[in-house]
């Protein structure tokens, strides 16, 4: 069979109403504002309140895509969650939400690419639509990132926040027609060498307890400025594109620095750079789409437009996905 092309047929977000600003944090730790914006360019966070699951915002978000796509949770027969703070070590968040939202056929599962985990959710759903195996997907990154931060290492707590943002991926036009929208090329890579720069020392199987957050700042700051933009020419040579005729960049939300050191080492002009870290800090696995969907509604990202999305996470993890919106 011809493989077909995986459509973005709607996008959804949601933030939690509590927002954590660093004045706040500052009463807390010992930081300040400026210390903060001037090495990551965050002014604030979203957080969870008591009681508030990583199942209840991406939720909130799948209900806000599957409307922009004008599908119901009927259509569904795959959900696909990139989360690294699942509220059970089992069952899945992905199967938890396809019985909240009443998906009653297909499949649903979690994956664990930590801030790159929204891509490589984008990866395997389009593989499946791309062979026949799904129609509609749900593709979901959600975070309480808040649940897993050592409040008293100001190096890592003001980084982190709490959201999630979904796509919805339909069968589209068969791979190769010109013209067609939808997920262009994918690129996934990962090296396990690296998992002391960037972890959490706490797990079912090690600790018995879930852990904090720990990282190894300006190590992983220089590792994400490589891989990341070696992820952005492999696909965009993979596609056939020059980084030139990208419209949009919309990248994991992890630092400014960092964001505007691809920018720099690319040639990418800024304007182009979607940026929401300011607002939300690090949602890891969450931060794409969120910003992917805030660009739409404010007009920026527009149907037709070539968007390119790429992170790195613990693990390292990192990789890109190139789409046609």
């Amino acid at each position: 069979m011809t493989d077909r092309l995986a459509r973005i047929a709607g996008i959804g977000s949601y933030l939690p109403d509590r927002i954590l600003s660093n004045d706040d944090l500052a009463a807390m730790v010992d930081t300040s504002d400026s210390w903060i914006r001037e090495r990551t360019g965050i002014r604030q966070r979203h957080i969870a309140p008591d009681g508030v699951t990583t199942a209840d915002l991406a939720e909130q978000a799948c209900r806000r895509a599957l409307d922009d796509a004008g599908l119901t949770a009927e259509d569904v027969d795959l959900i696909v969650v990139a989360t690294t703070t699942p509220d059970f070590t089992f069952p899945s968040v992905g199967t938890m939400l396809q019985a909240r939202l009443g998906a009653t056929k297909g499949a649903a599962f979690d994956v664990q690419a930590v801030c790159t985990g929204f891509v490589y959710a984008l990866s395997v759903a389009d593989n499946m639509i791309a062979r026949g195996q799904a129609e509609t997907a749900l593709v979901v990154g959600a975070e309480t990132m808040s649940r897993i931060l050592d409040w008293t290492d100001r190096s890592t707590c003001v980084l982190f926040g709490d959201g999630a943002g979904a796509m919805v991926l339909t069968a589209g036009e068969p791979a190769g027609t010109e013209g067609a929208d939808g997920v262009l090329a994918t690129y996934l890579r990962s090296d396990g060498r690296f998992k002391d720069l960037l972890h959490v020392d706490g797990g079912p199987s090690s600790t018995g307890t879930v852990g904090h957050l720990r990282m190894i700042g300006n190590q992983v700051f220089r590792h994400a400025v490589t891989n990341i933009a070696e992820s952005m020419t492999t696909i965009a040579g993979r596609a056939g594109v020059s980084i030139e005729e990208v419209d949009w960049f919309v990248p994991h939300q992890a630092n400014q620095r960092i964001l505007e050191g691809v920018a720099r080492k690319l040639s990418i002009p800024t304007e182009k750079v979607i940026s929401t870290v300011a607002d939300h800090g690090n949602t890891s696995a969450a931060s794409v789409p969120l910003a992917f969907d805030r660009a739409v509604q404010d007009g920026r990202i527009k149907r037709g437009d070539l968007v390119l999305m790429e992170a790195l996470g613990g693990g390292f993890t990192w990789g890109a996905v190139l789409a046609r919106f």
